[in-house]
């Protein structure tokens, strides 16, 4: 894609799913990616070891395309550690033209036993996390006077309600007004800010339904495609939307869903008339 090759790029939260086919695909155009990674979190539904396995593959895969890589550590929903990503980054791989905004948790249980910390963490790390990351990378965008893009990776849940996943609902559709905020104040400095919106998703996170027949099925029967979406289908569209190609695009979340948004429960007649 146009106008990717040779820049340099942030993907927060790389190391494994949608993270990580992310930033495989844009080593793949050329881009130098800092693949951003934090330990197992509480509410993560991760191991050590997959996060080892997931950094170690998603830096082979890029080193193989012909793209710098780095690793870096950092809390994202932690400012100092933020600051001093972008340092390291900056340092090793040259300024940043790009930043995808991965990062995130989600943490179940009935809203009315949720407890206020989980709550808390699931803000911190979803919408605080992308709100740092944003505004290091307008501050380093603007000090050089250039354009960049932002991606920001929300979910069909912006729009329709998770029960039982309040904090995680509530950051994604806080993420679409940080998405549209970001782009309004920032188009005439020429950095554009959009975002993804994955619907279903296959990732090592969610095998447990993907595995399940029966589970798959309940979960395919409200997608009009008929089956989950991949990660290399997410990474396609975010690389588009950092690419010159989207140019004439900023402050638009698309959503890469399969029609899930479509509301395919109402594809028949369901009103009296």
């Amino acid at each position: 894609m146009n106008g990717l090759a040779g820049k340099t790029a942030i993907v927060t939260g790389g190391s494994s799913g949608i993270g990580q086919a992310i930033a495989i695909r844009l080593g793949r155009e050329g881009v130098n990616v800092a693949v951003n990674y934090v330990g197992a979190v509480e509410g993560a539904e991760t191991t050590k070891d997959a996060i080892e396995a997931g950094v170690e593959r998603c830096m082979k895969e890029v080193h193989d395309a012909g793209a710098r890589a780095l690793l870096v550590e950092a809390d994202v929903s932690n400012e100092d550690e933020v600051e001093a990503m972008f340092k390291t980054v900056s340092a090793e791989l040259g300024p940043v033209d790009f930043l995808v905004n991965n990062a995130g948790i989600q943490i179940a249980q009935d809203s009315d036993a949720l407890d206020a910390a989980a709550f808390d963490k699931v803000l911190a790390v979803n919408l605080r996390g992308s709100f740092l990351c944003a505004r290091q990378t307008v501050r380093q965008l603007l000090a050089e006077d250039k354009p960049g893009a932002i991606v920001n990776v929300s979910s069909v849940h912006q729009l329709i309600p998770k029960p039982k996943f309040l904090g995680y609902s509530v950051s994604k559709g806080g993420m679409q007004n940080l998405t549209r905020t970001l782009a309004l104040e920032y188009a005439g400095r020429g950095i554009r800010v959009n975002a993804i919106g994955p619907g279903a998703t296959v990732t090592p996170i969610n095998r447990a339904w993907i595995d399940d027949p029966e589970k798959r099925a309940m979960v395919t029967a409200h997608i009009p495609l008929r089956r989950a979406g991949e990660g290399e289908e997410m990474a396609a569209t975010a690389a588009f939307l950092l690419s010159d190609e989207a140019g004439y695009i900023t402050g638009q979340t698309i959503f890469v869903d399969g029609g899930l948004t479509l509301f395919a429960d109402f594809r028949g007649t369901w009103s009296s008339e």
